[in-house]
């Protein structure tokens, strides 16, 4: 498309003196974890394992948690901060040395990587087909969508790097597989992120119940990115405002909203009915 429509209705170890490093753990279905500062460090420093997010403890002190905090924000992880408390009970234990990594059950594509493929299938002619999603919280819905996005042919996903869960273990087994095929990219932000596919020439669909276009009314044989919001409160507002179309799915009971991976479901589904019956 060469002009974009006008309208659009560590195990144990130590180091130096270092003894009490913590131990990485898995537990139950929960996402891996790396526990201490020291294997944290190393963990980074290594780059094997592919991290989703760090926690400290509030009032860490430690010389070398500064040192932790570059490397993490140089490969562009995610630091939060509790109280000690809150973190002992949300790991299920106080051995951790103030210290937390979550790792990723699945690695994350290059976000600039996955552009560049669907800069390819542009260039090709073929309509891309993507799907964004803006604060997905819960790791069951998350991977039912991906399982979904995996069986129409999605040709990437995008998530936000903060206030959304990523590639835990629950989200691998949700997504039943899907993991091996969709490629998933973290980005910082959303909205920026819409403006690349603007500049792309791929139209940018947002899910929202208060929109005034029926789901089946927009074109979908065009290259499109599918953007849906958290479970609770939708689209964010900068989101919401950068999409080109907002659409609806009618709901016609007495509850106002379907399950955000039911509505990605149908969303996607009806993509896929109109690319079949266009030849795309």
């Amino acid at each position: 498309m060469n002009s974009r429509k006008k309208e659009a209705s560590g195990s144990n170890r130590t180091r130096g003196n270092d003894r009490s490093t913590g131990t990485r753990i898995q537990e139950g279905t929960s996402a891996g974890r790396i526990y201490g500062l020291i294997p944290v460090i190393e963990a980074l420093r290594a780059g094997q394992r592919q991290i989703e997010q760090i926690t400290i403890a509030e009032g860490g002190k430690h010389d070398r948690l500064r040192e932790l905090l570059d490397l993490a924000r140089q490969k562009g992880i995610p630091v939060h901060r509790l109280p000690r408390p809150e973190l002992d009970r949300a790991v299920g234990s106080s051995k951790h040395q103030g210290v937390v990594a979550r790792t990723a059950a699945a690695h994350y594509r290059d976000a600039e990587d996955l552009l560049g493929s669907l800069d390819q299938m542009l260039a090709r002619g073929e309509p891309p087909l993507v799907v964004g999603l803006d604060g997905i919280e819960d790791p069951r819905n998350m991977g039912a969508i991906l399982r979904t996005a995996e069986c129409v042919g999605v040709d990437g996903v995008f998530i936000p790097e903060r206030r959304a869960v990523g590639l835990t273990d629950v989200v691998a087994k949700a997504a039943a597989g899907a993991l091996e095929y969709v490629p998933v990219a973290r980005v910082t932000n959303l909205a920026r992120l819409i403006e690349q596919f603007k500049g792309r020439n791929i139209w940018v669909v947002g899910a929202a119940a208060e929109a005034t276009m029926t789901y089946t009314d927009w074109d979908w044989t065009l290259p499109v990115a599918i953007f849906l919001g958290s479970e609770g409160s939708g689209l964010h507002r900068l989101v919401r405002e950068h999409c080109d179309q907002l659409v609806r799915i009618p709901v016609v009971g007495h509850v106002e909203s379907l399950n955000v991976s039911v509505a990605a479901g149908i969303l996607l589904y009806e993509a896929l009915r109109q690319r079949k019956v266009a030849g795309c």
